[in-house]
């Protein structure tokens, strides 16, 4: 009876699921009866993100799927169910819906231990990534990752969009010296791969510790392509962290993440519109909206605008400053946008100088998730773009080049 019940859900699911375009990992998994996962074990590494497209949660779905033992969780970053906040630690528990085990990855330890992955046979990734490089959930990829080889386990990742597309690559690699958990592989700012596919490259270009690779299995979604917006996948958005509330979020997040380790500005992380923000108390919003507008960027608008955040920078007080828009993602240069914010800034008003004004610890923050202190360095010293731009794309191209033998999408 289990079976039947079992067999019954999974083509409920099915046919709720076919107005979407796309098809995540899950689904694909579902849909071929979970053969790559019979009789074996199984660790789930995911967060509220991991969903089908009817919303049932990837924990749900393997904890009942016929021929499949789910043993053990694992939470990243915000925990398995969303209920941690940014940056505090998620602590170990027993899941209330399965009662399965779940280790903590943002704790005590980022790398699944032994114990932790005693009783494994596979161990798999299923979580909706941003496509760039300082969100942690990719580095917790690549810990798990390096785990498994280690300990001569299996790894699967159930692969998702990337939101940001396929065919985006920005910033520099990182370089040796900065690798932090914001910067924990050698790869670009935005690096335009899947989850798979990063998996894939993470093995492929010996990026694990000490070289070792993982005995990988990707499943592919069904259904995307490069050029994809997440919007035209129809698959549901779940946000994978309070404030990358909706599928565009990821890209904003690049247009201002890097400046948001400061407290010059807020960057709209407080207000109702996060990363979409460049405001302070003595920005005149006219004048600089009318300076950034007049630098013409590549599918980049603004509009001034005047905000009374509810927390963090600049709490309760009047804020003036720009909206930023979108207007054609293709063809934004999305992570010089801040770059091109400092400098109008600088401009109009010199005595207010980000890196002069920022604690030490908030320094090193901003050069870890740049990769490099070169772009700080170099910047800071005339507060032009036309300083850094050559080196923040320095590795773009061949980066590209060299990680298109991991695509599993056209």
């Amino acid at each position: 009876m289990k079976k039947i019940f079992a067999t019954l859900i999974v083509l409920l699911a099915m046919a709720f699921s076919l107005n979407a375009e796309v098809k995540p990992g899950i689904e694909v998994l579902r849909d071929n009866g979970f053969k790559q996962l019979q009789g074996k074990r199984v660790g789930l590494i995911t967060n509220p993100t991991g969903v089908d497209n009817n919303l049932r949660s990837t924990v749900d779905i393997l904890s009942s799927a016929p021929g499949v033992k789910l043993v053990a969780l694992y939470g990243p970053e915000h925990g398995v169910r969303g209920d941690a906040h940014a940056g505090d630690a998620v602590n170990d528990s027993i899941d209330p819906i399965t009662h399965v085990r779940v280790y903590s990855l943002f704790g005590k330890t980022r790398k699944p231990t032994p114990e932790m992955l005693k009783d494994v046979d596979v161990l798999i990734y299923d979580i909706q990534d941003i496509g760039c490089r300082s969100y942690t959930f990719i580095s917790t990829l690549g810990e798990a990752m390096e785990a498994c080889a280690e300990q001569g386990k299996e790894f699967m990742v159930l692969d998702r969009p990337n939101p940001i597309g396929g065919n985006k690559v920005e910033g520099n690699i990182v370089e040796k010296g900065f690798t932090s958990f914001v910067s924990q592989f050698p790869i670009p700012y935005v690096y335009g791969l899947t989850p798979g596919e990063l998996a894939q490259m993470y093995n492929g270009e010996h990026m694990l510790k000490n070289g070792v690779q993982a005995k990988l299995t990707v499943i592919p979604m069904k259904g995307w392509n490069r050029n994809m917006t997440f919007q035209q996948t129809g698959m549901p958005w779940v946000l994978p962290s309070p404030h990358i509330p909706e599928p565009e979020s990821s890209a904003f997040y690049v247009v201002s993440g890097i400046l948001g380790e400061f407290d010059f500005v807020s960057i709209g992380v407080g207000y109702t519109v996060p990363f979409k923000l460049f405001c302070a108390s003595w920005i005149d919003a006219e004048a600089f909206a009318g300076r950034m507008n007049d630098l013409h960027l590549a599918g980049i608008s603004f509009r001034p605008i005047h905000i009374k955040p509810f927390y963090a920078v600049g709490k309760g007080e009047n804020l003036n400053g720009v909206q930023i828009y979108i207007t054609d993602l293709a063809k934004a240069d999305l992570s010089m946008v801040q770059f091109y914010a400092m400098q109008e800034l600088h401009i109009m008003y010199p005595a207010h100088d980000a890196f002069a004004e920022a604690k030490k610890d908030r320094i090193n923050m901003f050069d870890k998730v740049c990769g490099t202190d070169q772009i700080r360095i170099r910047f800071e010293k005339n507060y032009k773009v036309a300083d850094i731009i050559d080196y923040w794309n320095k590795d773009a191209a061949s980066f590209k080049a060299k990680s298109a033998q991991y695509y599993l999408y056209k």
